[in-house]
């Protein structure tokens, strides 16, 4: 498996992370980081970075963790808690890990990190495997 081709493919393909700056910075089966630099786009109305901003990059994590294993997946259930905030400016990182594996439905965990490692979000993810293999057209 080109785990680089789907890394690419995952960064090409991905219209709503490339809008909020989301990139998978890397990936291997049940394992994904994704980076992103906090902007004043993503602040709410009390000027720290939206809870979806944590939440889409996690989520993104655990996706590209599951495509590294060639088939599709979707996310069937989520539970995030959100823990600090960080600025505009700060550079944040997502990793994901998968806690169990099985043949239709996977647990990953997603944990957010600012400047310094300060555990901003952590997520538990279920996704489930589609009997489909992905394309990789770019």
């Amino acid at each position: 498996m080109d785990y680089e081709q789907i890394r690419a493919f995952r960064n090409a393909k991905n219209p709503y992370a490339q809008r909020l700056g989301v990139y998978v910075e890397e990936l291997r089966p049940g394992y994904a980081r994704t980076v992103k630099t906090v902007t004043e786009e993503d602040l709410n109305p009390v000027a720290v970075p939206h809870g979806g901003v944590y939440f889409s990059m996690a989520d993104t994590a655990c996706g590209s963790a599951m495509a590294a294993y060639g088939t599709a997946a979707v996310t069937i259930n989520c539970s995030f808690s959100f823990l600090k905030s960080a600025r505009a400016g700060d550079r944040l990182t997502a990793e994901a890990r998968e806690l169990q594996s099985g043949r239709s439905v996977c647990v990953l965990e997603a944990r957010v990190t600012g400047e310094g490692g300060i555990l901003l979000a952590v997520g538990t993810f279920t996704f489930r495997r589609l009997d489909k293999p992905l394309d990789l057209s770019l």
